[in-house]
């Protein structure tokens, strides 16, 4: 294992501060933490990897099918226990 693997936890350190001033979030005010919020929305929106059409039109083609198969599925499946129904006390 590497050195600086293991000295590191893997979890960011919640006492280091962010601010040039030394102050931690607890002391940041509501209007800099809605700010960081937002700040950080917006970073991890720009990650975000968006389908192609082709993609996007075979995800929408293979969420259908199995869509359909689930309803056959259940369809049969009231089918079947509706005519036990039927049988049993009809």
């Amino acid at each position: 294992m590497s050195e600086s693997a293991s000295a590191t936890s893997g979890r960011p350190d919640r006492a280091r501060s962010d601010q040039p001033g030394g102050r931690t979030s607890k002391e940041r005010g509501l209007l800099s933490r809605i700010a960081l919020f937002v700040r950080q929305v917006v970073a991890e929106l720009k990650k975000v990897v968006r389908p192609t059409r082709t993609e996007l039109l075979t995800f929408f083609v293979v969420v259908l099918v199995f869509v359909l198969a689930i309803m056959a599925y259940v369809g049969l499946l009231d089918l079947g226990f509706g005519q036990l129904v039927l049988w049993v006390f009809g």
